[in-house]
C-alpha cells in the first residue's frame, strides 16, 4: 500500500484518503510520517477533512486545524461533536442562501458571479437577517419565471427540512421517499447551518450496508480484506467462540438421546436435515426482518401483523417440507412411525424458526443493540438444539 501511494500526484493524496475503504485508510494514516499526513490532510477543506476527523491521531488533527481560518475550524469542530450516525455529522457547510426580498434577476446576478456552484445544488436557501431558514428557492423556478419577481413569490415556504441531531438513516429514507438531491439542515432555534447531499446519503447507506452484511457473518464492520493474518484471525475470535459454546450446549441436547440413538441408528442420520432446515427458514426469516427495520418498515402498529404471517409461513412450509422429509425418512427406512416423527418434528421446528427469526431481532433492536450483529448466531443455536430435541424427544416417546 505504502509503495503505491508514493505513486500518486502531489496535491491528490486528501482525495484518495476520502475514497479508499476504512480500513484501507486506517493503516495508510498509521504508516505516514506525521509532516506527509499534515500536508495532505492540508489540501482538504473543511467539508472533506471533517469526514476523515475520526479517524486521524487527536494531535495531528489539532495542527491541521491551526491552519485552517476560524470559519471552516469553528464549523469542523462543531461537526465532529454530532454523533457518526447524525445529520450533523454528514451536512457541508457551502450552502447558497438567498433572502426573501431579493429579486429573481438579482439571485442570477449572485450566481454568474461565482466560480461554480456546490456540488449538488438543485435549490437555494431562503433567510431572514438572522439566518433562520424560511424556504427553498429551486433552480428551476429560478430560471423559468419572470426576472422581476421576488423570491417569496416563488419559494417553497414548507420544504423538507433536518434537524442536526436528526438520525441520518431516517434522513436516508426521507432521501429515497422524496426523491431529494439536497435538504437544509438547521439547529434547534430553527437557524439554517448546512446542507445534506444526496451522495453524502448514498455513502452512508453503503457503508451501513456493508457493516449490517458483515455483522450478519459475526464480523466487525472495519474487517479489512488483505489485513495482516493475526489480526484478521483476532477479529474473528469472539463470534467463534460465542459459536463454540452454543454448540457445546446444542450437543448436551444431543447427549440427553443416547440411548434413544443407540436403540434407533437412523435417528442419528436424520436429526441434522431437522436442524439446518430450521436454522436456513429462521435466517431467512430473519434477514427480511433486519432489511425491515433498516428500512423503517417494521412500526409498533404492524410487528403483530409480521408475526402472525411469519407464523403462517413456517406452518405451511412445515407441513410441505415436513411430509417431504416425512416421506424420504418412510421410503429409505421403511418405517412408518419414524416418517411421522420426522414430519412433526419438521413442523415443529420450522414454526420455532419463523417466530425466533422474527422476535430475535425484534428484541435486540427494542434492546438498541444492532439486531445484524448476533441475530444469526444465535437464531442458529436455537433453531439446532431446539430441533435436535423436538426430534429426539418425539422419538423417544413414540418409537421406544
Amino acid at each position: 500500500r505504502l509503495l503505491v501511494w508514493r505513486q500518486i500526484e502531489d496535491g491528490r493524496g486528501g482525495e484518495v484518503l476520502l475514497e479508499v475503504a476504512d480500513a484501507v485508510r486506517d493503516s495508510l494514516i498509521e504508516i505516514l510520517e506525521r509532516p506527509a499526513l499534515v500536508r495532505v490532510l492540508g489540501q482538504l477543506d473543511a467539508d472533506d477533512l471533517a469526514e476523515l476527523a475520526e479517524a486521524v491521531p487527536e494531535e495531528i488533527l489539532t495542527e491541521v486545524l491551526q491552519s485552517l481560518n476560524a470559519r471552516d475550524r469553528d464549523w469542523l469542530q462543531a461537526t465532529m461533536a454530532y454523533p457518526e450516525d447524525a445529520v450533523g455529522h454528514l451536512m457541508y457547510q457551502d450552502v447558497l442562501t438567498v433572502r426573501e426580498n431579493q429579486r429573481v434577476e438579482q439571485v442570477l446576478l449572485l450566481l454568474r458571479g461565482r466560480d461554480d456552484l456546490p456540488p449538488n445544488t438543485d435549490s437555494l436557501f431562503v433567510v431572514d437577517g438572522r439566518h433562520l431558514f424560511k424556504g427553498v428557492l429551486p433552480l428551476r423556478a429560478l430560471l423559468l419565471n419572470d426576472p422581476q419577481k421576488q423570491v417569496a413569490e416563488l419559494m417553497l415556504a414548507d420544504p423538507v427540512i433536518f434537524h442536526c441531531n436528526e438520525d441520518a438513516a431516517d434522513a436516508a429514507r426521507a432521501f429515497e421517499r422524496y426523491d431529494l438531491v439536497s435538504a437544509p439542515v438547521v439547529n434547534e432555534r430553527g437557524k439554517l447551518v448546512g446542507r445534506l447531499t444526496v451522495d453524502e446519503v448514498i455513502d452512508y447507506i453503503r457503508e451501513e450496508s456493508e457493516e449490517d452484511a458483515l455483522n450478519m457473518a459475526g464480523l466487525r464492520g472495519d474487517e479489512d480484506l488483505f489485513a495482516p493474518i493475526w489480526d484478521s484471525a483476532r477479529n474473528r475470535w469472539l463470534w467463534l467462540s460465542i459459536n463454540l459454546c452454543t454448540a457445546f450446549i446444542a450437543s448436551r441436547a444431543i447427549g440427553l438421546f443416547e440411548d434413544a440413538i443407540t436403540q434407533i441408528v437412523a435417528l442419528a442420520t436424520l436429526m441434522p436435515i431437522v436442524a439446518g432446515i430450521g436454522g436456513n427458514s429462521g435466517n431467512q426469516t430473519t434477514a427480511l426482518v433486519v432489511r425491515g427495520l433498516a428500512l423503517g418498515e417494521i412500526t409498533p402498529e404492524n410487528t403483530w401483523h409480521l408475526v402472525f404471517k411469519e407464523i403462517g409461513v413456517g406452518l405451511l412450509n412445515g407441513v410441505a417440507w415436513g411430509s417431504t422429509v416425512g416421506l424420504f425418512a418412510y421410503l429409505l427406512y421403511c418405517n412408518l412411525p419414524l416418517g411421522l416423527v420426522m414430519a412433526a418434528a419438521m413442523l415443529l421446528n420450522l414454526l420455532l424458526a419463523a417466530l425466533m427469526g422474527v422476535a430475535i431481532p425484534l428484541i435486540l433492536h427494542r434492546l438498541g443493540r444492532d439486531p445484524a450483529l448476533g441475530s444469526s448466531v444465535l437464531l442458529t443455536f436455537i433453531t439446532d438444539g431446539m430441533g435436535f430435541f423436538i426430534f429426539l424427544g418425539l422419538a423417544t416417546v413414540f418409537l421406544l
